[in-house]
Parts: structure tokens; sequence; C-alpha cells
């Protein structure tokens, strides 16, 4: 006689309550032919990311459209975890996110969620790669709230607000906040190209915060040097000679 299977531990995660009341009336419905624990319910990506590393989560629910981190963005922190959960998106009807979705192969709910669909992407859930999110990431072109690396097991995020420069290192970009530096792998241009509202190229290895300006100079010496400084930062960034005029119009418009 098999022993009986653990329940999956989930988590639902909605900036809408009625949605929330909705997926645990279903989840109580389809009981009997998968049992689930429901492990908490948030309202946000943030509270999401936060709530499955402090307690074991196998599935989160995961709505697209939340207030300030949205659900793929969500997503792609997870996925940062050793050992991430599975992913089930849910979403109001989006042609262009339900085609983005079968092309990846990504199961996904129409809300109103209906019980046999949710068993069945239940039944099937499971983690995602970082290619098939960042594929889906291209498709709904909202810029990320945060950065995230992976520290000792956990993910630290790095909230763009309190970035002051990327600058391309290697393979690497580092990003500095005035309290310290982490090493991201990701392309300096598809960074530019994400937050190009919130950064100015100065030099073709390094992005700075537009809104932390606070003082471009000369380089003694150097008829054609030019350095900036950043609110929060003594350090002199190089502004190379090619980014130095867009950099002053720019600037002046700020």
């Amino acid at each position: 006689m098999n022993a009986p299977k653990a329940p999956l531990r989930l988590l639902i995660a909605d900036d809408e309550a009625p949605a929330r009341r909705r997926l645990h009336d279903v989840l109580a419905d389809c009981a009997d032919q998968l049992p689930v624990e429901i492990v908490g319910e948030v309202s946000n990506g943030l509270d999401a990311l936060n709530r499955v590393q402090d307690q074991p989560v196998d599935v989160v629910l995961l709505d697209i459209r939340m207030p300030g981190m949205d659900g793929l963005e969500c997503a792609a922190h997870l996925n940062r975890l050793p050992a991430p959960p599975a992913i089930i998106f849910s979403t109001a009807y989006d042609a262009y996110a339900c085609q983005a979705f079968d092309l990846n192969a990504v199961d996904y709910l129409l809300k109103p969620v209906r019980a046999d669909r949710l068993v069945r992407a239940l039944s099937r859930a499971h983690s995602l790669n970082a290619a098939t999110l960042e594929h889906l990431r291209e498709a709904h072109s909202k810029a990320r709230t945060h950065l995230s690396v992976n520290e000792k097991g956990r993910v630290v995020l790095i909230p763009l607000a309190d970035i002051l420069y990327l600058k391309a290192e290697l393979k690497y970009v580092t990003v500095r906040t005035a309290a310290r530096e982490f090493l991201i792998e990701e392309s300096l241009t598809r960074l530019e190209g994400e937050f190009d509202d919130a950064f100015l190229r100065i030099h073709r290895n390094c992005l700075v915060a537009r809104e932390r300006i606070r003082e471009i100079g000369k380089l003694p010496g150097d008829d054609d040097g030019h350095f900036l400084r950043l609110d929060g930062l003594d350090e002199r960034l190089m502004v190379s000679r090619r980014q130095y005029s867009a950099l002053r119009e720019i600037i002046k418009s700020i």
C-alpha cells in the first residue's frame, strides 16, 4: 500500500482580495483530487519573495499584474534561489500574455480560475528556467523595481532607487549603492535599455543614476578629460569624450 503523498505547500500571491478568496474556494473544491496546504497569501511580489525565503513553499500561484514588483519580476528573483518553487501564473485575459506563455510552454491560469484547470496546472507545476523567464519579460516590457543577487543561499534585493552606478567589468556588472557593491551577471547594454529613464551612459562601461549627479569636472592637465561625481559617493567616475557633450545637454534639462 502506497503512503499518501504529502500535500503541496502553496503560496497565493494576488493583490485582489476577491481573487485570493476565489482561489481558496477552488482549492477546497479540488482537495480530494490533489491535496494542498495553503501556507500563506500575499498581495505583492516583494512579500511573495520574502515569504518563500522564510518557509518551505512548493508552488506559488502568482498574479502577473500587481503594484510595485509584479509577478514576472518576482518569478525572476525567485528563480535565483537554490531550490526555486514551481510557478503558476494567473492573469485576466490578455492575448499578448497568453501567447507568450503558450510559446514558452509555461502554465498559466485565466481568471476566474476553474477547478479542473487548477488541478491540471498543479499536477504538472515545475520551476522555470532563466531563459524562459527572460522571454516572458521581453514580452512584458516593464522595468524591474529591483536587481538581485544570491548570497549564501538567499536572494538579496537591490532597490533601483538605491543604485548610484552600474559598471561593466569583464563578464560582470558592478552595482554600486552608497552602502556597498554587488556583482551581477547581466549585460550593461540590456540594463541601459531597460532603465533608460533612470540612468545615463557616461562611458562605454558605465551608467550613472540621473538624479544622483552632483558635479561634472575637468581633469587637471588634460584638455579633454572629464570626471563626474555622484551624491553619496566620493569616487570620481571618468566621462568619455564621446559622452561628455551629450551628457552636458542632458544635465541642463534635468
